[in-house]
């Protein structure tokens, strides 16, 4: 994801003007404060729950124990063993009247207190039973005894109808793992990238800092878990994302594609509404594990602020308006009429009276956007000299529920050059023109003149799998639920009555012109430089690979292995997103998916001497070493994100680590990551492909690297989004692409349902095989949702 070039820039967000920036705060102070916001947190989500309803539990449960003591109490039982009189003892007297008064205010009294106990030993017992992890760690397929009887505990715990924050306050906190087990880990993972020399002096390194730092840094983490939510998570967005300087433009926005802005605009807004009481089903995963939801609560309302050194994350309660951009102008459009939600058609009606205002931009209004692209400190000192009625305009966009760019031009599939023309979608969706994003934004909501939408997410708030459960809501919901006359219109009667959109004012002061201008080509020269290249594969699937009893993610992990060796004729360091979800407020987690055993067999498979049997065994090596780091990852015993805590503490406390530093200088050549289907229930795969997102791509990590994502769209089809730079002599997304097709044949080759995958590829010559893979299978008109895609 985009996380990883963040990662690759962290040490670079610790220097200001190439000179160290020292982290003057004492790491206690730190570790303090972080409790402090956790705790904070916790607060303010109980008090909305409380205000809500839905916390410590339902009113009609303390309603139904209540009544339950009052019929015992009517029948001459006592179900507290006394209690309740001598709780009648301690209430006023009131002169020996209203006897029968304090007996419901003893019941009442006795009822809630016996509630919260039942309440918070549930709430215990769940947290024992989901700090399990060995279900995570059988074999696939297989299920123990004790896994089945912890399954079962779980269902009875969780209650019949979880809403979405309902087991935030059973989640375990994400363990932090021993040091000795990371630094061998980390080593393990080095070994297949670095020469023998190298690897010797890294091991060096690595025993230097075991002998001498590293137990003082572990004692430190090991205090803020017991104190904070997550001992990483609130460090990983600051030093990660916040404190970056870089562009948000390629480097830290992530996006999405699918007449269509009314009917969008209020699919999102009806998310934003069953967010708001809680009525989303929290995730399971593999349907019984709970993960956490705690990245739900900004998706809108929110705003990333630059700052010369250090961003930060403005979020609001709510917010009854978006900004929407078009042509240059910016505009403040209501979305809610006497405290109800406008219905679509009114949506509609109001957008297009932006697209039939004639009046032109004013000066410099055109190219405001690109200061969004810029340098966050370049960004920040503009904002400061914004006069006052600017920044009434900017508090407009910046308190909106989210942003909608209103495209001139059209994107999409096209059947002329199908190719082409998904590429040069996935660019528009990446980059931009540059100035019609505002990236600050936590989405931008981008809607072409041609009906197709797409998403561009800020990363900071936020992981994919968030904001793409939010786009599969809303493509489900405008599609299926919402829907268009005859016409092509949004389905309902506009509304002329309501006021016109208010075009937003900025009176930019003079000395802002020159910023502008130089943002508006440091994004020019950004968006340029970027190659996307998407395609889908559809010779085989998720069923095949399903059928060799193999993990899908492990399959496609070894196999882009294999192409990239093929493309660049060595192997390197490879970066995989996995969640840490299954804990408190956890984000993620890297997958070093560069193993000695898919190096292995990447060689065997690259030797002639090397049978079939030979590849098909080192295959499966290497598969069940990725699904053991993956699992590693998942239950909190992962690599990166420990080493950059204790990165992150010996920077406090002032203290020099070589293999630290090392840790933190290396490069990605390759990120990856798998795009999830999270909500199959919205959709039929089989009858409704055109509604099903094809994935996402994100830019490179590196400035030599690839960056790659996929998704299995239903059983039989894999779409792949490759990124690279074209100033680069050493990488190209279109070559890459088609070692992957390769790579994916020659290894379903080594299993005999999978040899005729081949014979039938190359029977058919490529150009035809790509035809049937599914380009010309998407369109079918502006009224209707066409290929969607998400990027990162």
């Amino acid at each position: 994801m985009a996380e990883a070039h963040q990662a690759v820039g962290f040490r670079t967000s610790l220097t200001s003007d190439g000179a160290e920036v020292e982290l003057s705060a004492p790491v206690l102070q730190e570790i303090y404060l972080s409790g402090l916001r956790s705790w904070k947190r916790h607060l303010s989500r109980f008090w909305n729950d409380f205000l809500t309803g839905v916390f410590p539990a339902s009113p009609l449960s303390w309603l139904f124990l209540f009544s339950a003591i009052q019929l015992a109490w009517f029948l001459q039982l006592d179900p507290s063993l006394g209690l309740m009189e001598k709780i009648k003892e301690l209430l006023p007297d009131w002169g020996g009247q209203h006897h029968g008064l304090r007996g419901v205010l003893a019941a009442a009294l006795f009822a809630s207190c016996l509630w919260g106990t039942l309440i918070f030993t549930l709430h215990v017992a769940l947290r024992l039973l989901l700090s399990y992890h060995g279900w995570l760690l059988e074999p696939h397929g297989a299920m123990s005894s004790p896994t089945k009887t912890w399954l079962a505990l779980v269902r009875i715990f969780s209650g019949r109808h979880p809403m979405l924050f309902s087991y935030q306050r059973s989640l375990p906190r994400q363990p932090v793992p021993s040091v000795q087990d990371t630094v061998r880990k980390y080593l393990e993972s080095v070994r297949p990238v670095l020469s023998d020399e190298d690897f010797d002096w890294t091991a060096v390194l690595a025993q230097e800092f075991l002998r001498l730092q590293a137990s003082l840094l572990q004692w430190y983490l090991r205090l803020k878990s017991w104190w904070a939510s997550n001992y990483v998570s609130d460090w990983w967005e600051e030093f990660v994302y916040l404190r970056s300087r870089n562009p948000l433009m390629v480097n830290s926005n992530y996006y999405m594609m699918a007449a269509r802005a009314g009917n969008a605009v209020h699919a999102l807004l009806l998310y934003r509404h069953r967010l708001n009481r809680q009525e989303i089903p929290p995730t399971l995963l593999m349907g019984m594990r709970p993960l956490c939801s705690a990245q739900y609560e900004k998706i809108f309302n929110t705003t990333r602020i630059p700052g010369v050194q250090k961003d930060y994350i403005r979020h609001l309660h709510d917010s009854q308006h978006v900004a929407v951009f078009h042509r240059g102008r910016f505009f403040r459009v209501g979305t809610h009429s006497r405290n109800s939600l406008l219905s679509p058609r009114a949506l509609e009606q109001q957008f297009q009276r932006i697209l039939d205002d004639p009046s032109p931009a004013c000066p410099h209004e055109e190219h405001l956007a690109a200061l969004t692209a810029a340098p966050r400190g370049t960004w920040a000192q503009v904002r400061r000299s914004l006069k006052t009625q600017a920044a009434e305009a900017l508090e407009a966009v910046e308190g909106a529920a989210f942003f909608v760019s209103l495209d001139a031009e059209p994107a999409g599939l096209t059947r002329e050059d199908p190719a082409a023309s998904l590429d040069a979608y996935a660019h528009a969706l990446l980059a931009g023109r540059g100035h019609d994003r505002w990236f600050d934004k936590s989405f931008t909501l981008i809607v072409f003149s041609n009906g197709k939408l797409g998403l561009s997410v800020e990363h900071s708030w936020a992981d994919c799998p968030i904001s793409g459960h939010m786009w599969e809501f809303t493509l489900a919901t405008e599609c299926f639920q919402l829907g268009y006359s005859t016409d092509g219109h949004c389905k309902g009667h506009p509304d002329p009555t309501l006021p016109r959109p208010q075009r937003l004012q900025w009176d930019l002061p003079d000395q802002i012109h020159s910023s502008i201008s130089l943002a508006l080509r440091g994004a020019k020269i950004l968006s340029e430089n970027v190659d996307c290249h998407v395609f889908p594969f559809s010779l085989f699937g998720k069923s095949f690979i399903r059928r060799c009893h193999l993990s899908s993610d492990s399959f496609i992990q070894i196999a882009l292995q294999l192409a990239h060796f093929r493309d660049r004729g060595q192997f390197c360091l490879t970066y995989e997103s996995a969640m840490t979800r299954l804990f408190l407020e956890g984000r993620t987690e890297t997958v070093r998916s560069c193993t000695r055993e898919a190096c292995n067999f990447v060689r065997a498979m690259e030797d002639k001497e090397k049978t079939d049997p030979q590849c098909l065994a080192l295959f499966r090596v290497a598969v069940d070493k990725h699904q053991a780091l993956l699992k590693a990852a998942m239950s909190g015993q992962g690599v990166d994100r420990h080493l950059f805590a204790l990165y992150v503490v010996s920077r406090f406390l002032h203290l020099q680590s070589p293999f630290l530093t090392q840790v933190h200088s290396e490069q990605w050549q390759l990120s990856t990551s798998q795009i999830p289907v999270q909500q199959m229930h919205l959709f039929d795969v089989h009858n409704y492909p055109d509604y099903v997102s094809s994935g996402g791509g994100f830019g490179p990590a590196d400035d030599h690297g690839y960056g790659v994502s996929y998704i299995f769209m239903g059983d039989d089809m894999i779409t792949f989004h490759i990124s690279s730079k074209k100033s680069s002599t050493k990488t190209d997304s279109h070559r890459l692409g088609q070692h992957i097709e390769d790579a994916l044949l020659d290894v379903a080759s080594l299993f005999q349902a999978g040899q005729h995958f081949k014979r039938r590829f190359r029977g058919s010559g490529k150009e035809d095989s790509r035809h049937r893979c599914g380009f010309l299978s998407r369109q079918t008109g502006a009224s209707k949702t066409s290929m969607t895609s998400t990027y990162f």
